[in-house]
């Protein structure tokens, strides 16, 4: 088995000058000042979807004002290279750890305090604000580490138990999860069609995973889990960036806090779990690559983590949300490609077409949600007009 070169952190590199080069910084901060103004001036969650346009008006829905400049396209197209590049070469750094030391619990919480400690680095150098949250900022930033941290976690207990791709057809349904905690928490029902559009995803996936060469209930249940913690974990963090917590809350150092306390809640999970294994597992693995190797493959996969989501908040500060959807659905298309390419791990004709059906399904799912919710906005917006 062939580890990963070192060199390929110069697509961190790359993340970073490509920011730069746009006025933005990955490193100072992922949204510009004028975008920072815009995300302050966004309604509270708990407030309801009609309120919110009646405040913000049918242009922010719409993603709000569009600089066609060749130099804006140009960044948004880095933003998404560097983000799909990042994520390709996480998941094949994370594959190959997983299968040199498989231990996927402390693996992964080594991760967190990869990340955790360049953020600090940040904080501690003055290349970014550090962050000063309020008591109930901490509170809110706990409850979103606690999901992280077990949605990684979940994530990674499917990746070392299966394929990438497997754990990537699985994870097609993430949308769904979305859209029920959504509903749940939120107390915003979408339109049956949108709910609806739903069943390509649910049923792709499902025929993926019939009789699938490679299927393991481990790998598949530990997906599932993942999508609904990740689920969980996008709403309460766009609570936390919503509402008043603290100081200096940009998308990076949200998640650079959620990061530190995602390690803290990780370490009686891998003691527990892995800690009497563990060193023997990671001697085994030195013994046929070396220790140098596993430290340093281990470093990068966990600055691909961190880096990873870091830009892909900066793509989607910049895009349309159907832009969006589309960029994380052909995403997890280049992961599954670029797995079989890596790993030599064959993907069946069956497992091929359910995957397609699923994908293309979120896909359709995002589209149907855009346009009930432009029509509820014009609708909302035309109400304005006649009261006038």
């Amino acid at each position: 088995m062939k580890f990963v070169r070192p060199w390929i952190i110069f697509i961190l590199a790359c993340s970073e000058s490509t920011s730069a080069a746009s006025g933005t910084s990955s490193i100072a901060s992922p949204l510009s000042s004028s975008k920072n103004k815009r995300l302050q001036e966004l309604p509270k969650i708990s407030e309801t979807f009609d309120d919110a346009i009646s405040k913000n008006g049918l242009n922010t829905l719409r993603g709000g004002s569009q600089n066609d400049g060749l130099m804006h396209r140009l960044t948004i197209g880095a933003y998404f290279g560097a983000w799909y590049a990042l994520n390709v070469m996480y998941n094949i750094v994370n594959k190959h750890m997983l299968n040199a030391v498989p231990a996927p619990f402390t693996i992964g919480s080594l991760q967190f305090l990869v990340g955790a400690l360049y953020s600090t680095f940040l904080w501690a150098t003055g290349l970014r604000a550090p962050p000063k949250l309020t008591a109930t900022g901490r509170k809110a930033v706990a409850q979103i580490g606690l999901f992280h941290s077990w949605g990684q976690l979940a994530s990674m207990i499917s990746l070392g138990a299966g394929p990438v791709s497997f754990t990537h057809i699985v994870k097609a349904l993430e949308p769904f999860f979305s859209a029920l905690v959504s509903a749940l928490m939120l107390g915003k029902w979408m339109k049956p069609q949108v709910y609806a559009s739903l069943i390509p995803v649910v049923g792709g996936v499902g025929y993926a995973c019939l009789k699938e060469k490679f299927f393991s209930w481990l790998s598949f249940n530990s997906a599932m889990a993942s999508n609904l913690l990740f689920a969980l974990r996008a709403v309460c963090s766009k609570s936390a960036m919503t509402d008043s917590v603290g100081e200096n809350i940009t998308s990076a150092n949200l998640f650079g806090l959620v990061t530190w306390v995602a390690f803290l809640i990780s370490i009686p999970m891998f003691i527990a779990t892995e800690g009497n294994t563990f060193l023997g597992l990671w001697r085994t693995a030195a013994d046929e690559f070396g220790s140098q190797t596993l430290v340093r493959q281990l470093i990068v996969s966990g600055l691909f983590h961190y880096l990873n989501n870091e830009v892909m908040y900066l793509a989607l500060s910049n895009v349309h949300p159907v832009t969006l959807a589309v960029g994380n659905t052909m995403k997890r298309c280049f992961i599954m490609v670029a797995s079989v390419m890596v790993f030599q791990n064959p993907i069946s004709f069956q497992a091929g077409l359910g995957s397609a059906i699923g994908i293309s399904g979120v896909l359709l799912y995002s589209l149907t949600k855009q346009h009930y919710e432009k029509l509820e906005a014009e609708e909302k917006e035309d109400k304005g007009k006649k009261r006038r």
